[in-house]
């Protein structure tokens, strides 16, 4: 069974080997099918076998399989749903089992032209944020929407980040860190989407951290590879991931813990690092990786968070984001904000972006409309902030709502107080005319 995720393994390249993986899968999930109508792959992959004169797999045919695979969009909600995922004998992962159908067809045939610009994301991110002003006023503009469409697949209607006028590294390596620091150090991997889009939800973090007198670095650092991954461009992932390792392998060594603002991230760091690095660095780093809510939540258990909020941000609408789901960690993020006195209302529903699926003229549609339910809770619920720890989520939120939700660790910097007075603000887009969001 290990050539399912051992992309080391010469077996995991093998079609025939993919082929019979494939069928087996399939033939456990059709006879159990507890994740049907979970997401559109389970949807597909059943009512097709059910409209075959014997109702069995072997009755699918290529297309089926190729349509199945294109439909996950690796929010690896099955693997909660499931009860053969490892260590259960049978080791179903079927997230796993689709990226590595992807990983073989681009090696046969090449990364397409699509998942080879929404892999590179610090290419584009360091071009983006070089040449922000224009590249923010393009992306506004339908005429260059339309033209990236044509040529790289993006939608034309997807609401897109809008770049930093300066990296987050480049921010960070100018900060003044307080003189006074704890014996807890943190290294912060602060994420590509921080670093080139989302520069306050990285000054929060570090404000929060160091206010709770954290020893915080940024080693440095690449992205971590899911957007590769997506693609199937197995040998970009796990070059950024060996890359990461080794530096975050050296701050662990160090005496550091390594916190991740972005639950995609901190799921790659967690659990597709020793698989695709297969080290016992990448095991080192995978034990010292933590949610930043979750990090807090156990300086809080250890007696070492600072409890001295002086605003209370009232009624919340906390999306819960599917990787933080599956990391089997509880609710961090919602007990973090309890603290300030807030009230909670968690909304348990996929964002279906997941990566760059939700980005692609293919699925663009079909991802606005399994995020419905998600946006249709967010607006009806009584409260005066939305919250999500998820970047792309955020962006969904947006595109269906027209509010564009704040991290968690923003609603913590701003419990603190610790904003200054022109930055008490909202932390959300100019000109989205929303007052929901506003510093409380």
């Amino acid at each position: 069974m290990s050539t399912t995720y051992d992309v080391h393994d010469s077996d995991y390249w093998e079609h025939q080997s993919l082929s019979d993986e494939l069928n087996r899968v399939f033939d456990i999930c059709h006879g159990c099918r507890r994740c049907y109508q979970l997401c559109p792959s389970f949807d597909v992959m059943l009512k097709r076998i059910d409209q075959e004169g014997d109702a069995e797999v072997a009755g699918l045919k290529q297309k089926d399989f190729d349509t199945v695979v294109d439909l996950c969009y690796q929010c690896k909600l099955c693997i909660p749903h499931c009860p053969y995922t490892p260590p259960h004998r049978w080791m179903v992962d079927f997230p796993r089992l689709m990226l590595r159908s992807k990983a073989v067809k681009a090696k046969k045939e090449g990364v397409s032209l699509q998942d080879n610009f929404l892999g590179h994301t610090d290419f584009m991110g360091k071009f983006g944020v070089a040449t922000s002003k224009i590249a923010n006023w393009l992306n506004e503009r339908r005429a260059h929407r339309f033209l990236m469409e044509e040529i790289v697949g993006l939608d034309k209607d997807r609401v897109l980040p809008t770049f930093n006028n300066q990296t987050f590294k480049s921010w960070f390596d100018k900060h003044s860190s307080p003189a006074s620091k704890g014996e807890d150090k943190i290294a912060l991997f602060y994420t590509c989407s921080v670093n080139y889009q989302e520069l306050d939800t990285g000054k929060s973090c570090v404000s929060v951290l160091e206010h709770n007198n954290l020893d915080v670095s940024c080693p440095e650092q690449k992205c971590c590879g899911m957007p590769f991954l997506d693609g199937g461009d197995v040998d970009a992932a796990t070059e950024n991931a060996a890359f990461n390792t080794k530096q975050l392998a050296d701050a662990v060594r160090s005496g550091r813990k390594i916190v991740v603002p972005g639950p995609t991230c901190s799921f790659m760091l967690k659990h597709e690092y020793p698989t695709l690095v297969g080290t016992d660095e990448a095991k080192l780093v995978a034990e010292n990786t933590f949610d930043i809510c979750e990090y807090l939540v156990l300086q809080k258990r250890a007696g070492k968070l600072k409890t001295d909020f002086k605003h209370n941000p009232g009624k919340i609408a906390y999306h819960l984001p599917c990787h933080l789901r599956v990391q089997n960690i509880g609710f961090k993020s919602r007990d973090l904000m309890k603290l300030t006195g807030a009230q909670i209302e968690v909304i348990d529903r996929c964002s279906a972006v997941d990566g760059t699926w939700g980005f692609k003229k293919e699925y663009y549609q079909l991802s606005r409309k399994i995020a419905e339910p998600l946006f249709a809770q967010m607006t009806a619920s009584e409260t005066s902030t939305m919250v999500s720890d998820c970047p792309l989520a955020a962006i969904q939120i947006k595109d269906g709502t027209g509010v564009k939700p704040l991290h968690p660790i923003q609603i913590i910097e701003q419990s603190y107080g610790l904003l200054d007075d022109n930055e008490s603000q909202v932390h959300t887009d100019k000109g989205s005319n929303n007052e929901a969001n506003k510093h409380f």
